[in-house]
């Protein structure tokens, strides 16, 4: 139907008739002549409508916004002074000889480039329209780039694209499983896979030696802007490579497609050891853009009278740090309050604080609440530890690790950027040495990543001291989000029912969940390892998009809703009885 896309259209087709389909952008009026934006996948073009060509001109005057139509004309350079340099197609407009409206529309519910004051539901509700906005559409065209390039590589280092079932048992990634009930086998449930994890072993102890899978994956859990019920996994195994190697493939993956759809040189990707992210940063995905730290003062609060610090510093499951804010006296009291809001839904229960006035003036050159708590030569330590200068301020937490960790590294992130202290664009990295561990509330142990990841000790060590054991895992972190994390899988079944022992699965329990798997580990399972990347989230970094429902083109909301299709839905009472399922009813208030 069209001879050319709008977005293509410059100097070189001026004098060519061509044929152009799609929307009306805008339309204006200006003294008798008619001006059209069309706009399509590549871009706009203006179309000019002169009375002379009266059937067009009349159709021309019932063009409305949004509809569809077929146009042609001649194209010409715009009149000198009229040209417009920030659009592709600036230079030239269409002179319309012919116009024929292939479908009117209704008024849109919003205008496009009004949708900023419109909200979600309402854009997620018509996202057919919302998705017509070039940033939208845009940002779904880079994606599709960006996932041909991953193909093309994986495919040009000899990893095999397979399939794995949708319809599975239940895998442990740490959320809530969605469920799927069988009509064939009553009373029994598929669940949807959170990962492909469990097959992409199987597929190893098959002998595939290479997969790559770009998998739908779901997960029923509490959702963020970085969260969605369903995402998209890059996901890759392979056989027979340690982690340094997994790394280096996938590393040059990345920088591979930085260069390529951004112009952008990562460089080689730092190295960092969980302890030391934690300890630096409070957490296991530093955006090293921002340059603050968390600095360990205990051993200085150990001895002082105020019970706020003095406590956690003898406590071994708790800690004390403070938060050197360069620049940080210019935030007035209102703002450090805000902060202390902020920090209290992590658990925090107060946010103390020092402004350094004048730092050659000693106390007197302080302001602080807590002062009158604190010895002076306790404090000139820690200013000292800090390297503080004049015009600092100095935020403290003290409470368990794990609180504090939480509350003072998202403090860490937000204050960097309020005060515009994010340096540079890009900063990524590789956390490795993560524990296998963690306890939870009831002192018993949990993976950290999942029951199915190697140690980095023996069988003996591990069972010994489970609770200091070292994982082979490794994550790769881009601007403080975490991109992808993987690690070398267990392929002995002793040493995987060690695991299963100290997270309290007992045989029995294995067996019934991941028999299938520690069969696979017993017929001659090769050493292996893989990494899984978070598409949605590589996009939306790629792209500066504010959350991945911005780069998914019919994401839920946060309540894991779809407006546009109204689900989840109701289902009919025959197919309830096909599945064996009643309905509890609601009791009345």
């Amino acid at each position: 139907m069209r001879s050319h896309y709008c977005g293509e259209l410059n100097e070189e087709h001026v004098g060519q008739e061509v044929v152009l389909c799609g929307w009306a952008h805008r339309r204006r009026d200006h003294g008798g002549v008619i001006f059209i934006d069309l706009r399509d996948l590549e871009g706009i073009a203006q179309i000019v409508i002169d009375p002379d060509t009266k059937e067009s001109f009349a159709i021309a005057e019932t063009v409305r916004n949004e509809f569809v139509l077929k146009i042609t004309g001649i194209v010409r350079l715009r009149p000198e002074g009229t040209s417009n340099e920030v659009m592709g197609t600036g230079r030239i407009e269409v002179l319309g000889k012919q116009v024929e409206v292939l479908n009117a529309a209704k008024t849109p519910p919003f205008q496009l480039d009004e949708h900023a004051e419109v909200g979600e539901d309402i854009r997620l509700r018509y996202r057919y329209i919302d998705l017509r906005r070039p940033e939208m559409a845009e940002r779904l065209r880079f994606r599709s780039k960006v996932s041909n390039s991953i193909r093309n590589y994986l495919d040009d280092n000899g990893f095999l694209d397979i399939e794995t079932p949708l319809l599975t048992k239940a895998t442990p990634e740490g959320a809530r499983d969605y469920l799927v009930p069988s009509r064939t086998h009553q009373g029994r449930f598929f669940a949807l896979p959170q990962s492909p994890q469990l097959f992409k072993q199987i597929l190893m102890a098959a002998g595939m030696d290479r997969y790559y899978q770009i998998a739908k994956c779901f997960r029923d859990e509490d959702l963020r802007a970085d969260r969605q019920p369903e995402f998209t996994q890059i996901d890759i195994e392979t056989s027979f490579m340690n982690e340094e190697q997994i790394m280096q493939i996938t590393e040059k993956m990345i920088r591979q497609i930085f260069q390529k759809h951004l112009d952008v040189d990562l460089g080689d990707f730092p190295r960092m050891t969980f302890a030391d992210a934690m300890r630096r940063f409070g957490s296991d995905k530093p955006d090293l853009r921002i340059d603050m730290e968390l600095v360990d003062i205990a051993d200085l609060m150990k001895n002082v009278d105020f019970k706020v610090f003095n406590g956690p510093a003898n406590d071994p499951g708790s800690r004390v740090v403070a938060l050197r804010v360069p620049g940080g006296v210019r935030l007035s009291r209102k703002e450090i309050d805000d902060y202390t809001k902020f920090i209290s839904i992590y658990g925090a229960k107060g946010l103390a604080w020092i402004k350094i006035n004048d730092l050659a003036a000693g106390t007197e050159g302080l302001q602080s609440p807590i002062l009158k708590f604190m010895p002076e030569d306790v404090v000139k330590d820690v200013l000292a530890r800090l390297e503080a200068e004049t015009g600092d301020l100095i935020f403290f937490g003290a409470d368990k690790t794990k609180i504090v960790n939480e509350s003072i590294g998202a403090l860490r992130l937000k204050v960097g950027a309020d005060m515009g202290m994010v340096k540079g664009e890009w900063a990524p990295l590789w956390v490795v040495d993560f524990p296998m561990f963690e306890e939870t509330s009831d002192g018993g142990l949990t993976a950290i990543h999942h029951p199915f990841t190697a140690p980095s000790c023996s069988v003996e060590e591990l069972k010994s001291d489970p609770a200091n054991a070292l994982s082979r895992a490794y994550d790769m972190v881009l601007n403080g989000t975490e991109l992808g994390g993987g690690s070398i899988r267990i392929n002995q079944p002793s040493m995987q029912q060690s695991v299963f022992r100290i997270l309290g699965i007992e045989e029995e329990e294995a067996e019934e969940k991941f028999g299938f798997l520690l069969s696979a580990l017993s017929y001659g399972c090769p050493p292996h390892g893989g990494l899984a990347f978070g598409l949605d989230r590589l996009i939306m970094l790629m792209t500066g998009a504010s959350s991945i429902r911005e780069v998914i083109a019919f994401p839920k909301t946060q309540s894991a809703a779809c407006p546009l299709t109204d689900a989840p839905g109701l289902v009919s009472a025959k197919q309830l009885r096909e599945l064996n399922i009643q309905i509890r009813q609601a009791k009345a208030e």
